[in-house]
């Protein structure tokens, strides 16, 4: 199993903790993953990278980060990833059936997020925290990154990666949370493509 890197593992578990903490301790799951989805989607298009950095797959309900999914169920993740998620929070299965809802255990590190990474968490989960994981789901079928790959889903294909250069699309009927100027656009289009440049740089 490949390792996530240490900035993203902790990012994926504070998040997860810090949404928890502000839905009164426990937030569903799904939703929890969707609104990080937005949380990343909008730093892009502002900053040029995202929060997490996950992969982020197109499923039947949405895009779905693999990591922080896997960090919010406390599996199938690298030891040092679960030994540093279990200090801070904990899946509750809350119908006996499933894990359905993150619960935080302990006030979360917001040391391992920039200024920006919070203002975009803070933005995200002020504008979407009222909705519930299907409507948020229904909500990101309108970005292009995903309803790219909707005849596949329709078809029968369980996921399909998604692209980040994606995310910088304009659905035809998106929230204004995401209507950035186009000359703040472009700039975080050549920041985040200067970013991959450096990262395959030294990944080679």
């Amino acid at each position: 199993m490949k390792a996530i890197p240490e900035t993203s593992f902790k990012k994926a578990t504070q998040a997860l903790n810090l949404l928890a903490e502000k839905k009164d301790g426990r937030i569903n799951k799904m939703k929890a993953i969707k609104l990080i989805y937005l949380a990343d989607r909008l730093h892009l298009r502002k900053y040029g990278r995202p929060i997490v950095g996950d992969v982020y797959w197109a499923m039947k309900l949405g895009p779905v980060g693999s990591s922080t999914k896997k960090i919010a169920e406390l599996s199938d993740m690298p030891a040092n990833v679960l030994a540093y998620a279990k200090k801070y929070i904990k899946p509750v299965d809350a119908r006996k059936q499933s894990f359905t809802s993150v619960e935080s255990i302990k006030k979360p590190d917001l040391n391992v997020f920039s200024k920006s990474d919070i203002e975009c968490l803070e933005a995200i989960y002020e504008r979407f925290s009222d909705k519930d994981q299907f409507e948020l789901a229904d909500l990101t079928h309108e970005y292009p990154e995903w309803s790219k790959h909707k005849k596949e889903i329709d078809g029968g294909k369980t996921r399909a990666k998604m692209d980040y250069k994606d995310f910088f699309a304009d659905p035809k009927d998106g929230d204004a949370i995401f209507l950035q100027k186009k000359a703040e656009l472009n700039q975080a289009k050549e920041s985040f493509k200067e970013l991959q440049e450096v990262t395959t740089f030294f990944a080679d």
